[in-house]
């Protein structure tokens, strides 16, 4: 299932299930903030992993291999869109590494890790969201 994608929260809980992956509890417990920041997220399985979406468009895909950390990558899909000459967000927590000006990365380890993280990373959710979405 490399880079096809499989819809629904719960078609994402069986993935996880079937994978039988050590670090299940951290990606619920960032599955879970994720969704609780904004209600008009959708999950669904992308690149082996666990992505959100908003209005269709990929915006955070969480990198679960090798399965000793957990990276979420902030994005803007994986159509080639002009770079913005600034970050997207302004981050002062440094919980973002940037890859170029429209993607970024966070590194998690562990559930305290996480848990320490929480509101920075509901905030990031929330700021990524409300900068990546299209214009209607």
């Amino acid at each position: 299932m490399s880079t096809k994608k499989q819809s629904s929260a719960s078609g994402v809980s069986k993935f996880l299930d079937e994978l039988g992956h050590p670090l299940r509890k951290e990606i619920d417990q960032l599955r879970s903030i994720i969704l609780a920041a904004r209600a008009d997220l959708a999950e669904d399985i992308k690149w082996n992993g666990p992505n959100f979406t908003h209005d269709g468009k990929d915006r955070i895909t969480m990198r679960i291999h090798p399965p000793t950390q957990i990276q979420l990558i902030f994005h803007r899909s994986g159509e080639v869109k002009v770079q913005p000459v600034a970050p997207l967000i302004d981050d002062h927590s440094g919980m973002l590494v940037w890859r170029t000006n429209d993607r970024a990365v966070t590194t998690l380890r562990s559930e305290l890790d996480i848990a320490k993280r929480k509101s920075t990373l509901t905030r990031i959710v929330n700021a990524w969201i409300e900068a990546t979405a299209e214009p209607e």
